[in-house]
């Protein structure tokens, strides 16, 4: 194309994919909304540069597409332990869980992860019933996210840091080592970095199923938690930033407030300056204290405690306030979310709470 000439519109582009599969035998052999939503994703990425002004598109080289979306279906695509796509037919799945009845799926996207060697099928359902958001009731705690200790609670309950990174570094280097020295694009090559990506897609999840254990562990000691609305992409560009990359805290306060909204807990995020610095018995501003500076002890009250408990506390002290100051939350009640697909029983969640803190939880890590 010329400079000259004004950049089509997602419309336009539409047309010219259609002239184009006359001529292409490969884009006759995809669904065509597949390739419409790639060429509205490419569309909706361009408008996006020129609205910035920076960040030109990068586009995907052969292989590195790593999704595709069948955007409508007239019927249940899913049967029994397989699920029908068009232009590809019946594909052998393992349906971690039913579709609710009064549902109806809307569209389905094709994940790869491993660099093609691990699938998913992400299926987006839709029903006409209005789940209410959870309100303020109970028993609330803070949570303080940190470095030496993964998480500290207001009640002093302490989950250990877990290296999932730091741990496997060396044998993710033997490996990446070994990549580097096939010859590229070969069939070596291939095999060597299917490697590679199959022990970081390990990684990754290893990290996941913790939090979320970590998670469902904090929603079974109460009904309200809050955390910090730190902006944890800044502290991970610092001389720390492979053991914040490594804690992945900001994915974890996303599933915690995820977790927490299946579960019906309130969660919610609090200022965090100077929760380090505050005495949460008296309120006294106690100063600046230096990362090696572990101890909180307040020269007004004596108190003393650990500084990661301390904040916990303060935060926990300033979640009560934000709500106490918020009007129109009395008289509520939370809408059951036991029928929503994925929820258990609350009542197994309280009894599990039970036996996990009686098997110290806190003092072990989840693997």
């Amino acid at each position: 194309m010329s400079a000259d000439i004004p950049f089509p519109s997602y419309l336009e582009q539409k047309r010219q994919l259609t002239q184009w599969k006359k001529i292409s035998e490969k884009l006759r052999l995809v669904h065509s909304q597949v390739t419409q939503d790639v060429v509205k994703r490419m569309h909706n990425t361009w408008e996006a540069f020129k609205a910035r002004g920076f960040g030109f598109p990068r586009y995907k080289k052969f292989g590195s597409l790593r999704s595709f979306l069948f955007p409508q279906f007239a019927e249940n695509p899913i049967t029994g332990y397989h699920i029908k796509l068009p232009k590809i037919g019946l594909v052998t799945i393992n349906q971690h869980r039913p579709i609710p009845s009064g549902f109806v799926v809307k569209q389905v996207r094709i994940l790869s992860r491993a660099r093609n060697t691990k699938w998913f099928v992400v299926v987006t359902i839709q029903s006409d019933v209005c789940v209410p958001d959870p309100i303020p009731y109970g028993r609330g705690i803070g949570v303080d996210i940190g470095l030496e200790k993964f998480l500290t609670t207001s009640d002093n309950f302490v989950v250990e840091p877990a290296r999932f990174f730091r741990d496997s570094q060396r044998r993710l280097k033997v490996l990446q080592h070994r990549a580097a020295k096939k010859v590229k694009r070969s069939k070596n090559w291939d095999k060597a970095q299917v490697k590679v990506a199959s022990y970081q897609h390990k990684i990754s999840n290893s990290r996941k199923n913790f939090h979320y254990s970590i998670a469902h562990s904090l929603c079974d000691q109460a009904d309200m938690i809050f955390v910090e609305d730190i902006d944890f992409r800044v502290s991970a560009k610092g001389f720390l930033g492979k053991h914040m990359l490594d804690g992945g805290f900001g994915q974890f306060r996303d599933l915690l407030k995820w977790v927490c909204w299946k579960r019906g807990k309130y969660f919610a995020t609090v200022d965090h300056k100077y929760t380090s610095q505050i005495c949460p018995k008296c309120g006294t501003h106690t100063g600046k204290k230096e990362l090696s500076e572990r101890v909180h002890l307040c020269p007004e009250c004596g108190y003393q405690t650990t500084r990661d408990h301390a904040s916990g506390q303060v935060i926990l002290k300033r979640g009560l306030e934000s709500i106490n100051s918020t009007d129109g939350l009395s008289g509520k009640e939370i809408g059951c979310q036991v029928v929503l697909s994925g929820v258990s029983c609350p009542d197994k969640w309280r009894f599990g709470a039970a036996n996990s803190n009686s098997r110290g939880l806190e003092a072990r890590s989840v693997p």
